[in-house]
Parts: structure tokens; sequence; C-alpha cells
């Protein structure tokens, strides 16, 4: 990694949902190379074999990049989707009467069926019915054996299995199908590193994956997505037990009303900071680049105010999974992120230190990831980076936990952490303003600073009276790190 290179790296890290339009070998480098530190797998496309050649690429691409690369799995969920529309492309008409029946097939385009049974049993007069991400809108007048009749208020084309959503109403709903949990079965045996759980409803949700995983004795973290209102009811406690969160504004956009999307967004992101859990935004950040070489404005200002308050990472989907330019898309997502980490930088700098380090203390102790003791160490280490200047901060880590908190103070300063285990590198892939490497992560403390020197001074990392500040340990216990101490190259 070049010098340069290295101290203007993008803080913010980046998703992007792998599909036809980028799931070549060729295309996974660029993206990679462009910026990409976690690929997403959508399982709700595609089959489990082609996923798997999917996932043998990624893991070449890291090799031959010499860099980690994460993987998230996304499963699929239990979203609720209309059945096949006998007449294609039927065209739902302002003011006329479509019904949903419980029926398992659809009797003509005005009757339409899905995949939850015995659904008009939970329906009623007034029930507002969202379709195509919104862009069709029912609303219910009358529910009879069966079938509920709706009005058409917004018109649009019906297709097949597009997805139904009904706001504000709590349906019983497992948050994992017998598919998905062939799917985990999958996932743990593939080795990845993140699987997101779809339409989580409570931290019970969370924890029935996490016995799945248990059975397996599978290091992968769960990314709770939430994008169900009750989710949102349930908040504290989902993130309590969650290994990180995605706020999934899609399908939140049709649960909620559209202008509570923005603060619920801040609110969640807020949360995970004072929880120390990282948090991913999610949904149409650059959305028209399926189509352009270029955001709009108004996209381009909405990655910059969910880094600005404070996101993790940032998620493309469609713009890579099925866009005309994945690459471009990558590239100016990345571009967007630097400039606002810059001008957070230059605020940063005009701040008090010491109340600076007070705040990120207050972001992260009301559930820390470490102990007492590794918390004081990585304040301690913030600390004296910023009032010698340090050049670069250097984390030996096992597990990660450290590294995470260290990404949580949103120090400025250069991080890295080192380890000599392939899966938690791959975790810190997620971790904002942490360059994962793989080095010496034993107790050694001098074996280390001189594995640190003698990386980076050929690359033009450190210099010749650069200060770095190294977070270390004299046993692994369950105090984690335990030594801080500073080296002038």
């Amino acid at each position: 990694m070049e010098h340069e290179e290295f101290l203007t790296q993008v803080k913010t890290k980046i998703i992007a949902t792998l599909g036809p339009a980028s799931d070549s070998p060729e295309m996974i480098t660029s993206l990679a190379t462009a910026g990409v530190d976690v690929f997403r797998l959508n399982m709700a496309h595609g089959v489990r074999s082609e996923h798997e050649e999917v996932v043998r690429r990624i893991r070449t691409a890291s090799d031959q990049l010499m860099r980690p690369v994460a993987i998230m799995v996304d499963l699929a969920g239990p979203k609720i989707r209309i059945g096949t529309v006998p007449v294609d492309s039927f065209v739902a008409k302002q003011n006329s009467i479509v019904e949903i029946s419980d029926a398992s097939d659809s009797a003509s385009g005005i009757q339409l069926t899905t995949n939850y049974p015995s659904l008009t049993n939970y329906l009623q007069e007034g029930q507002q019915v969202l379709l195509a991400d919104g862009e069709i809108t029912f609303v219910v007048e009358a529910v009879s054996k069966g079938i509920a009749s709706c009005r058409v208020e917004q018109e649009g084309v019906l297709r097949s299995r597009q997805g139904i959503h009904f706001p504000g109403l709590h349906l019983p709903l497992s948050s994992m199908t017998p598919k998905d949990v062939e799917n985990v079965n999958w996932a743990v045996n593939q080795e990845v590193d993140f699987i997101g759980l779809s339409f989580v409803s409570s931290a019970e949700d969370i924890q029935e994956l996490r016995g799945l995983l248990g059975e397996q004795e599978s290091p992968v973290q769960i990314v709770a997505k939430i994008e169900r209102a009750i989710a949102l009811e349930r908040l504290e406690s989902i993130v309590e037990v969650a290994d990180a969160v995605m706020v999934a504004r899609g399908d939140l956009g049709m649960e909620i009303e559209v202008e509570r999307v923005p603060i619920v967004q801040k609110q969640i992101i807020a949360l995970c900071q004072k929880r120390c859990v990282p948090v991913i935004t999610a949904t149409q950040m650059l959305d028209s680049m399926r189509r352009a070489t270029r955001p709009t404005r108004a996209e381009s200002t909405d990655v910059a105010n969910a880094i600005l308050d404070g996101t993790d990472a940032v998620m493309l989907s469609g713009e890579t999974a099925i866009g005309q330019f994945p690459v471009e898309a990558v590239s100016t997502m990345s571009r967007i992120a630097k400039e606002t980490e810059q001008h957070m930088e230059r605020g940063a700098k005009k701040t008090d230190e010491m109340s600076e380090a007070s705040t990120a203390v207050e972001r992260y102790q009301k559930n820390p990831p470490v102990t007492p003791v590794t918390q004081a160490i990585v304040q301690g280490s913030n600390l004296i980076g910023n009032m010698l200047d340090a050049k670069l901060i250097v984390v030996a880590t096992h597990t990660g936990r450290t590294a995470l908190a260290l990404s949580k103070t949103r120090n400025t300063i250069p991080t890295v952490a080192t380890s000599d285990m392939e899966s938690t590198l791959r975790r810190v892939c997620l971790y904002w303003g942490v360059t994962p490497w793989k080095g010496y992560a034993g107790q050694d403390s001098e074996k280390l600073l001189q594995e640190v020197i003698g990386w980076g001074e050929p690359r033009g990392v450190l210099q010749r009276g650069d200060r770095v500040v190294l977070l270390a340990s004299t046993d692994w216990t369950p105090e984690g790190n335990n030594v801080v101490f500073v080296h002038e190259v």
C-alpha cells in the first residue's frame, strides 16, 4: 500500500451487492479496487451453487489484491409477495377495484394472491396497501369470505412476485423461513463473515439465529436489518444483542410514513454509536446510477449526511447488482465519503482534544465491546496520539473488539488492526476508519513494533521522526489489550 493511498483512504466502509452486472471475476476485482470493503450476496435471488462460485471469486480477488475483503450473506426473510399475475404487466387503473384473495391461484389480473396464508384475516377497512416499492397504492374498502376488495389510489403496472406491504399492520411473522435456515447452514460452510437477518421484529429473532450459529460453533456475525415498524418499538433490545445493524430504508419506508424515515435513520445511527455497534445505511443511496454515470445532487447529499450522522458503512444495492455502471457507483460513493470525512477532520481539529475524548467515551461507555482496562487503553491511545501528532495507531487484536472500540472514537489518526486470523481481519472490514492488516499479533511488543516499522518504512507510510502508538498485550487474557506505548521511528 503506497504512502498517499494509505493516508487518504476512505474511512467509511463501502458494501456492494453483487448480481448479474457485477459477479464476474474481473468486475469483482475492479469493484474491490474501486473501494469495496464488503460484498453482499442477496439470497432472495439466484441459487446457492451460483453464490458458491461468487464466494470463490471474492476470495480469489482478495488474495490477488493482498487485502481482506469481507462477505455478507443477506437472508431473504419472510417478505410478503403477490403471486403470479395471469395477465402479464396488468395495469391497475386509478379508482378501479382490485381484490386480494386467500386462494392459491389468481383468477384474473384484478384478483391477486399472496404467499401469506389467510392474509385477509388481518386486513380491515381503511388499511393501506403498497406495492412495487410504494409506486402503487391501494386502500382496503371491504373484507369478506377470504377476499379483500381494494380501491386503487395510485395506479401502476402490477407484475408477478412484486413485494406487498401493509403499513402499521403487525402480522405474525417468523424472521427465518425454512429456506433461510438452509441458507444459514450454507453460509456457515462457506465461512462468510456476516449474515443479514431480514425483517427483524425482536431481540428473540437475533437470539434464534445466534442459537443456530452456536450449534455449529460459527463465529459469523449477525447484522440486524431494521425494516419493520415493530422493530423500531423494540430497537434498544435489538441493538443490544446484534453484532451490527442495517438501516434498510427500502422496506422500512413501506412500513412507516416516508417523512419519518430521515429522523428514524438518525435515531438508529445515534443509538448504534452509543452502544458501540457498527451501523450500515442502505437502499437507494445512488439509485440513479443504475442508469447514469453521475448521481443526483440529492443522492450525493444523502450519502454525505449519513456519514456526518455517524454511519460506519454505506451500501449499494441495485446500483452494483443490476446497474449499468457498478464501478462508477463505487468510485462515486468513495469520493463523496472522502470529501465528507475531510470536512469532518477539519472540524475535529478545531475541537478541544480533551472535550473530544470525553465525547468519544460517552459514545460507547453504556455497552463497551471491551473490558474497562482495554477501554482506558483505547482512550489513552487517542489522547496520546493527538497530543504527539502520531502518524499511525496500530492495534494487535485477536477478536477485533479493540479495533471496534477504536473505530467508535472516530479518531482522525490512521488506524491499523493487525491480526494473524483471517476471520478477524475480514470482520474489521466493517469498522469505520480501521484498516485490516495481516501481521504479527502476539505478546512480544518489540516484535510487533519491528514488524510495523518493517512494513511501513519501505512503503512510505512511516518516515524517520514519525511517531507510532501501539496497543498490545502482555498476555491474551479476558482483559484483552493492556499495554500502550509510543515509538519514534
